[in-house]
């Protein structure tokens, strides 16, 4: 007898009965500042590609050479016969770009968390030490550890510290913290966190995925912070502000050498294809060869925050390109991206159960690649569907 999978419908019924089932658009271009989505030209404010590197000329060049000398795929995983040169000529490039003895690339920033966590904790008398608001990349990872776990208040450190005096006498104790977080744009206080840490002999991870190409003058929260050589582990991702696609872990050579011998993600992936590969080291070129990528994201981002502030938005504890407008009620940011989606502006609705009840907000995400023209044209439109809404 089949079995009986009307749970599954029942489930997505229910979903949809509260407005929380996924309905993604199509996206029919390249995902530049200006797409075709659905049939329709959009102003494109919710990708993650903060420096519009998808379609750099050089990026785009070197992925079509890498495809046509050695063609779509590896044909491997990297352990057994898929390391090609093009993968550690990437990795070269990323930890001279990170300022770091070594990096390792993974299949995404989510299998670099969910397979490098539980290689760095071995059972209960180890302990790891979570802000609340870290990505779910991040819990997922922590949940296929058999370590003790502690959550302190997000960004708090005070908490922080009141946690590390808690568990002194753990064996290893292993902070984890986003660099910026992606539902608010703030960003933690690496600095306070990694003093507290080496007081405590307490080990440091970091995912700046969000942080790349943003802080630092693009090398990440870890430049901004001036904290070369202090944090243990670095982990990031191509596939945001560099415009390609994969994971990074950045560190010492010994933190590569663990992760390459002991991270089930890294072992048992297939390896990235050579053009995304070739696409990886020359995005991080471009990115050192033209700085002015990464002035023009933050001139975009300090004059839409400023704008939408004087329009009466709340931009809640935003200090990155992502600038999330605060709407409250998750049915006011749903009603708000619609009226957006039909001027022309595609932003998010994030809602219960991504944040909190009453948290929710519309998220922007600011791109080095949007006009000036552009900006107003959105600026324009929100004025009009905050109005049209009661929002402001």
């Amino acid at each position: 007898m089949v079995a009986d999978m009307s749970w599954m419908r029942e489930r997505y019924e229910q979903l949809q009965s509260q407005g929380l089932d996924w309905n993604p658009p199509t996206l029919e271009s390249a995902s530049d500042s200006r797409c075709m989505m659905d049939g329709k030209e959009i102003i494109m404010l919710s990708a993650n590609n903060y420096l519009n590197l998808t379609t750099h000329p050089k990026v785009v060049q070197a992925s079509i050479d890498a495809t046509k000398k050695y063609g779509a795929g590896s044909g491997s995983v990297r352990a057994i016969a898929g390391t090609l040169d093009l993968h550690l000529e990437a990795e070269k490039v990323c930890a001279e770009f990170k300022e770091v003895e070594a990096a390792l690339i993974y299949s995404s920033g989510y299998a670099t968390n969910v397979g490098l966590i539980p290689t760095l904790v071995t059972g209960p008398n180890d302990v790891i030490i979570s802000d609340e608001l870290n990505h779910g990349s991040i819990i997922d990872g922590v949940r296929l550890t058999k370590a003790s776990r502690a959550v302190y208040q997000h960004n708090d450190m005070g908490a922080l510290e009141n946690v590390l005096n808690n568990n002194k006498n753990s064996d290893r104790k292993l902070i984890i913290t986003d660099g910026v977080f992606s539902m608010d744009g703030d960003i933690a206080p690496l600095d306070e966190i990694t003093n507290l840490a080496e007081e405590h002999d307490a080990m440091i991870f970091v995912d700046d995925c969000h942080g790349e190409g943003v802080l630092g003058g693009g090398r990440g929260i870890v430049s901004h912070f001036g904290l070369q050589g202090r944090v243990n582990f670095e982990v990031g991702s191509y596939s945001k502000a560099l415009g390609v696609q994969g994971g990074i872990l950045a560190g010492s050579e010994d933190v590569r050498n663990h992760a390459l011998n002991h991270s089930r993600s890294w072992l048992l992936s297939g390896s990235q294809p050579p053009g995304v590969a070739a696409a990886q080291k020359a995005a991080i070129e471009v990115l050192m060869s033209e700085p002015e990528h990464v002035e023009k994201l933050w001139n975009n981002t300090n004059y839409f925050l400023k704008e939408l502030n004087s329009l009466g938005f709340d931009t809640g504890v935003s200090e990155t390109p992502i600038i999330p407008v605060m709407c409250g009620e998750s049915i006011i940011a749903q009603n708000l991206s619609k009226e957006l989606r039909k001027e022309g502006v595609m932003v998010g609705a994030i809602v219960f159960p991504m944040v909190a009840q009453n948290k929710a907000r519309v998220r922007t995400q600011m791109s080095a690649g949007i006009s000036r023209d552009d900006l107003d044209i959105v600026l324009s439109a929100f004025e009009r569907c905050g109005q049209r809404i009661g929002l402001i």
